[in-house]
């Protein structure tokens, strides 16, 4: 979705298709804590699983990855690792388990009513070994104004062609050094088509650098941050990392945060203190707020613009013709159309080969079905479309209307914010102006907002031009985990 600002074309294997661009939403600042111990680096302990039958069985393992809060450039995956190992002159191909039997591949799960990207984050550096460590695929229906965004872990075990079974973010490396036809992204293409069953049309990467530098043409983003995240944080991004002193422990939320380059770039990076699975939660987070602010803004008729300014930025398959031919399809679009999905457990578990790499095995059953619902058009989203929720905050919290709108946008339903005449309210309150006052669509509201209960106050009215109007009382409890609403 990126890849709507600009473009390094490559040559693409298929024909040009529709395409929608992805730009944020309004703020306590974030709080840095003033605290700097050593910074050592936890060992996080994994279930041990046998191998299934149907999986080849490794003949070389991987060493274990684990969380850093000093960032370094990533460990050449070989059976042992030496101190140059961390430091690489050159790139090398990573080191992949032979297979015995290959996987069986998944069929394909979407039709031609989707155009499917994939956004790729790379730490890509001149002269290093890199890893793509932030993966997401949006698939788009351009024409219901629907998007599926799935998050994929980096240490996903799955069979890449022609490599043998490797973590994901091995295969575009793989497929730029070993000459793969299309390179990187066709490497990655495959073995997303292979493992999830799911095509992917157009790919675009871009380095840390190239976002930071996005998000700050952008003007910065508004960020809702329903539950306050803690991580490890440079004290300015000119210090040297290498320099534990220069480190501190930085909390930012819960409130609607305004963050530039640098900031958005450690809100969605950053996994000293939690985990790959919280981290895809977050990204995700970045990419909303930049595709409800290009809804807000005249971002689509800019991209000509946008493409010259970010061409040497992001490298994708797209050209700007493609580009201004999907650009007609944002007016589909609502602040309640993305879908979130995670590949987390239960749909993976925890594995430490006997070499000690820690991975992540697919669970089949429950990741095929998260995969089904993904790429179906969602009859939520259909229903829930035509519901309009009006948030006013009535709590003493700033920004909280902010983020109770988001969890809606989360669920399905559109939504306004305006005013409450009063910050004092104890008890949240929605006011139903449906003519047929469904007692079940009210409560599933307020189930979303996970409210106990809500003083109710209904006031039919057919004209009214939003359907629901929520007032925030200081029950309010903002934080909440995405994957648990229901699409």
């Amino acid at each position: 979705m990126l890849s709507a600002c600009g473009a390094k074309p490559q040559a693409s294997s298929s024909a040009s298709q529709p395409f929608i661009l992805i730009t944020s939403a309004p703020n306590p600042s974030p709080t840095p804590t003033p605290f700097q111990p050593s910074l050592s680096t936890p060992t996080q302990p994994s279930l041990l699983l046998s191998y299934n039958l149907s999986t080849p069985a490794p003949e070389q393992i991987l060493p274990t990855e684990t969380a850093s809060p000093t960032p370094i450039p990533p460990i050449n995956p070989t059976a042992t690792v030496d101190i140059s190992q961390l430091f690489p002159t050159a790139a090398a191909p990573p080191i992949a388990e032979s297979v015995a039997v290959n996987p069986t591949p998944l069929p394909p799960l979407t039709d031609n009513e989707t155009i499917n990207f994939l956004l790729i984050g790379s730490d890509k550096r001149p002269g290093a070994s890199y890893r793509t460590d932030t993966l997401v695929i949006a698939i788009v229906w351009p024409k219901d104004g629907q998007v599926s965004l799935i998050s994929i872990p980096r240490d996903l075990w799955i069979y890449i062609p022609t490599v043998g079974m490797q973590r994901i973010n091995t295969a575009y490396q793989s497929g730029e050094i070993t000459g793969y036809a299309g390179g990187g992204p066709g490497l990655l293409k495959d073995t997303i088509a292979y493992n999830l069953g799911i095509r992917i049309d157009h790919t675009a990467m871009v380095e840390f650098d190239g976002f930071r530098r996005i998000v700050d043409t952008l003007g910065g983003v508004e960020v809702p941050i329903s539950c306050a995240f803690t991580d490890w944080r440079l004290i300015d991004p000119t210090y040297d990392p290498e320099n534990e002193n220069n480190w501190w422990l930085f909390t930012i939320g819960p409130g609607q945060v305004h963050m530039d380059g640098d900031l958005a770039l450690w809100y969605a990076r950053s996994r000293s203190k939690s985990n790959d699975f919280d981290r895809g939660r977050r990204q995700q987070e970045v990419i909303r707020t930049i595709f409800s602010k290009a809804l807000q803004t005249d971002t689509f008729s800019k991209i000509p613009q946008l493409y010259n300014d970010f061409s040497s930025t992001i490298i994708t398959d797209l050209g700007l013709t493609d580009l201004l031919l999907i650009s007609p399809y944002a007016v589909n679009f609502t602040n309640a159309n993305i879908r979130g999905y995670y590949i987390r457990p239960p749909y993976v578990s925890s594995w430490t080969t006997p070499g000690g790499a820690a991975v992540l095995l697919p669970n089949e059953a429950e990741l095929n079905q998260m995969l089904i619902e993904a790429t179906t058009l969602s009859t939520y989203a259909v229903e829930r479309k035509t519901i309009t929720v009006d948030v006013q905050n009535g709590s003493p919290f700033d920004t909280w209307d902010a983020l109770a709108a988001s969890r809606l946008n989360y669920a399905g339903y559109q939504t306004t914010l305006s005013n409450a005449d009063r910050r004092d309210y104890t008890s949240s309150v929605i006011v139903d102006f449906t003519p047929g006052q469904d007692s079940t669509q009210r409560q599933t509201i307020i189930s979303t907002l996970n409210l106990y209960s809500a003083n109710v106050i209904s006031l039919p009215d057919a004209n009214n031009p939003v359907q629901y109007r929520v007032i925030l009382g200081y029950d309010y409890e903002p934080c909440f985990q995405p994957q648990d609403l229901s699409h």
